[in-house]
C-alpha cells in the first residue's frame, strides 16, 4: 500500500512524499486517516525548523482498515484516535504507577499524521463513537491542555491567567473553568488581523472573563489592577518568554504550568531563582507524553463539555496545506483550529 503525506521545515517548505506501507505484522494496524489537526508544533516546524524535513501531524482520528493476526482490541471499521506516544506498560515507572514517566514509548515510527494511511501498534489506539472524525481529532490537544490544568491544581474559586490564545490555550481556559476557577483571563496578540479576532471570539465562547491584547495592553497592569496580590494560577501556552509575564502576575505561593515551545532559538529565558524561593513560586512544566488523559478527553468532546465546533474553523486537503499554514503564521485568515482531511 502507498500513502501520501506531508513533511515540512523552515520557510513553509512543505513537501508531499509517498511512502510504502507494508501489510501489518501481527501487532500492527493499518489506519485510514480521516482527520489530523494542525498543532503549534507543526507550525513551529514550517516556520523555524532548519534541519531535515519533519513529518507533520500527530492529532489523528481515523478508521481501522486492516489488523494483524494478534490484534483483538480493534477491528476493521472501528473509529480510533491514534496516540502519538504510547506508554510501554512494562518499564519500572509504568509498573510503579507512573506511566507519565515512561521513556520506552511506542511512537508513530516517523509517519506523518497528515497523510492518507499509517501503520501503528495496536496499543496506540483509542476507540470512540458518537463523534465525527474532525471533532474527534481534538482528543490529543485536549489531553495536552488537560494535563497542564491538572498540574496547576486549581482551587475552587481561583483566579487563572492563560497566556496564549491558540487552540491549546483556549481549551486550557475552558478546562480551568470546569475545574472550579471563578475568573479566567486569556492573552493574545492585538486584534489587528483575522486570526486574532477569531481567537478572541472563541475565547468568549470558552467562558473567558477577560481578554488581554499583548502589545496594546500590559498584562501585569490589567491583572494586578483586578488582583493586587496576583492571580492564583498561570498556564503558559505561549512561547517561553511569556513566562516573564507569568512571574509578574502570580501570587505568593502560586503555581505556573507551562508547555509553550519554540524551535527558533527563543527557548531560553533567565529566571531569578531567589525570587522563586522567596515567593514560594512553583514552575511546573507540562509535557503530555506518553499519551495520557485520552479517554476523558474523548468523553469531554462526546458530551459537548468542550465544544469542538467552537474551535475548529477550517478543514483542508493536500493542495491547500501551504495556504493554511501561511494563514496561521501571518494571521491573514480567521483560523482558530485547522484540521486536514486527507481522504475527504
Amino acid at each position: 500500500m502507498k500513502s501520501k503525506g506531508l513533511y515540512g521545515k523552515k520557510f513553509l517548505d512543505i513537501q508531499q512524499r509517498t511512502i510504502d506501507l507494508a501489510a501489518p505484522d501481527e501487532d500492527h494496524v493499518i489506519v485510514k486517516i480521516r482527520a489530523c489537526g494542525v498543532c503549534g508544533t507543526d507550525v513551529n516546524f514550517v516556520r523555524d525548523w532548519e534541519e531535515d524535513h519533519m513529518p507533520l501531524g500527530h492529532e489523528i482520528a481515523g478508521e481501522v482498515v486492516e489488523v494483524g493476526k494478534n490484534v483483538r482490541n480493534v477491528k476493521p471499521g472501528d473509529k480510533v484516535i491514534v496516540e502519538d506516544c504510547t506508554m510501554c506498560g512494562i518499564c519500572v515507572d509504568c509498573k510503579s504507577g507512573h506511566s507519565e514517566l515512561c521513556r520506552n514509548m511506542y511512537d508513530m515510527e516517523g509517519q506523518p499524521g497528515m497523510g492518507e494511511y499509517m501503520s501503528v501498534r495496536f496499543n496506540s489506539l483509542d476507540k470512540f463513537d458518537g463523534l465525527d472524525y474532525v471533532s474527534a481529532c481534538l482528543t490529543e490537544p485536549l489531553a495536552v491542555a488537560l494535563t497542564s490544568v491538572q498540574l496547576a491544581e486549581i482551587p475552587v474559586g481561583a483566579s487563572v491567567a492563560v497566556l496564549g490564545n491558540g487552540p491549546l490555550g483556549l481549551m486550557a481556559a475552558r478546562l480551568a473553568k470546569l475545574r472550579g476557577a471563578s475568573f479566567v483571563a486569556v492573552t493574545g496578540l492585538p486584534k489587528d488581523n483575522e486570526r486574532e479576532r477569531a481567537r478572541f471570539s472563541a475565547a468568549e465562547k470558552m467562558g473567558c472573563d477577560l481578554m488581554i491584547e499583548v502589545g496594546k495592553q500590559d498584562v501585569a497592569d490589567e491583572l494586578l489592577s483586578r488582583f493586587p496580590k496576583g492571580v492564583d494560577r498561570v498556564i503558559v501556552s505561549a512561547p517561553p518568554e511569556s513566562i516573564y509575564d507569568a512571574l509578574k502576575v502570580i501570587r505568593f505561593g502560586g503555581i505556573i504550568t507551562f508547555f509553550g515551545l519554540h524551535f527558533g532559538g527563543k527557548n531560553t529565558i533567565n529566571v531569578d531563582v531567589n525570587d522563586l524561593i522567596f515567593r514560594k513560586i512553583t514552575l511546573r512544566p507540562a509535557f503530555a507524553e506518553p499519551a495520557i488523559n485520552f479517554p476523558v478527553s474523548i468523553r469531554l468532546l462526546q458530551e459537548g463539555i468542550v465544544d469542538a465546533k467552537a474551535l475548529i474553523t477550517h478543514t483542508f486537503s493536500f493542495d491547500k496545506a501551504v495556504d493554511i499554514f501561511k494563514g496561521i503564521i501571518d494571521g491573514t485568515q480567521p483560523i482558530v483550529k485547522a484540521v486536514m482531511t486527507p481522504n475527504a
